[in-house]
């Protein structure tokens, strides 16, 4: 019996019986789709932190604690051979209004015009305030998007006066859009001198956040040292006993990474649960049809028909079942990757159509063994009783 007919025979069993065939892809195909979607939402997740911590700057180290202004102005002007820029920040939240409407609890951020050149916190419209403007403790705001549409729904925001706990400033740039790595919208804050923050609302005490730039991504290690060192003295502490953070960003990064891929492979092994139950079907589906077609198997045994080809046209009819659901199982992931799933694009993985495929096949050809064995191992003389 040739090649050729062994599947035209398996395509004619698989047909005989269309609704029950119709119930095996559904399995199979719910199966597949589960494992590319599933690794696709895990990937996309990992893809959207990844791109946010990337947004922040490889080359950026963010350090937390309390510190004087005189500690942050001695670290800005130590000279570290690794540390291209020192920026101070401190922060609040208040009240932000326009003639229009208003917004509670606004992030704002007082800082040096040196943090518009670190990372991503660049001007999308209009100018950044100047070192002259923090000189003389200068009204002026850089807000982000999101706030400035909220504050100027009909308009632009730049030039316009906004009140920020009951002050008016005076908007000279927008910010271009920024991630966001926490619950937070990064794109509705308030960019201000840090003198004049300072002045009027947190007082003249202390330094909340200093953002590092390194010169180069490959320095962040020997930066994030030299930052310590350095603060230790100033504050008199020690690695052991320091009271402030560091948080390098591409440690965050390969630490998100390694998080990532496990959590996507948690997904793949749950969904591939679900194209083995697929499997199962594909066994009782094949027993009931080994059973039904005993007459058939044994005149084809009695015709002359050989133990390979009987076991041959039952393995195809299998692997068809397992075949066909994988390719439609295949199509209705790639049309569900289209569309965000809680919130998360998913990100289609590129091995993983032709590992569900394959396995969904292989799951087929091996639970299709046993029904396939038990056919082509009858006996004409029991087969032909049956009649």
């Amino acid at each position: 019996m040739s090649l050729f007919e062994i599947l035209r025979s398996a395509l004619a069993g698989v047909t005989a019986n269309k609704l029950r065939s119709v119930l095996t892809l559904l399995g199979v195909l719910i199966g597949v789709a589960a494992v590319i979607l599933l690794l696709a939402v895990g990937n996309g997740s990992a893809q959207t932190v990844k791109d946010a911590i990337s947004s922040l700057g490889t080359n950026t180290l963010t350090v937390r604690g309390t510190f004087t202004n005189d500690q942050a102005t001695a670290l800005r002007e130590a000279g570290l051979g690794h540390v291209d820029t020192v920026v101070p920040q401190v922060s609040t939240s208040l009240t932000v209004a326009s003639p229009d409407t208003s917004e509670d609890s606004v992030s704002i951020i007082g800082t040096t015009a040196d943090y518009f050149e670190t990372g991503t916190n660049t001007i999308g419209s209009g100018d950044a305030f100047t070192d002259a403007d923090i000189t003389t403790s200068s009204k002026v705001v850089v807000i982000g998007q999101t706030l400035a549409t909220t504050l100027f729904p009909t308009g632009s925001a730049l030039g316009e006066s906004i009140s920020i706990d009951g002050n008016a400033y005076t908007v000279v740039g927008i910010l271009s859009s920024q991630s966001s790595t926490t619950g937070s919208d990064a794109n509705s804050v308030v960019i201000a001198p840090i003198t004049r923050v300072q002045r009027s609302f947190t007082g003249f005490d202390a330094v909340s956040t200093l953002t590092i730039e390194a010169t180069s991504s490959e320095d962040v290690s020997a930066a994030e040292a030299e930052v310590g060192i350095v603060l230790n003295q100033l504050q008199g502490t020690t690695d052991d006993t320091a009271t402030y953070t560091i948080t390098n960003q591409s440690s965050l990064l390969e630490t998100q990474a390694e998080s990532a891929e496990s959590f996507t492979v948690l997904l793949g092994v749950v969904a591939a649960i679900s194209l083995l139950v697929g499997g199962i079907g594909v066994t009782n589906v094949m027993l009931v049809t080994v059973t039904e077609r005993t007459r058939e198997i044994g005149i084809r045994k009695a015709l002359g028909a050989t133990r390979g080809a009987i076991l041959g046209q039952f393995l195809a009819e299998a692997a068809t079942l397992t075949l066909v659901g994988g390719i439609l199982g295949v199509a209705v992931a790639l049309i569900g990757a289209q569309y965000e799933i809680y919130g998360t694009q998913p990100v289609v993985l590129d091995y993983s159509i032709p590992l569900a495929l394959g396995v969904s096949v292989a799951i087929g050809v091996f639970f299709g063994v046993y029904p396939a064995a038990r056919a082509a191992n009858m006996r004409p003389i029991q087969a032909l009783r049956s009649i």
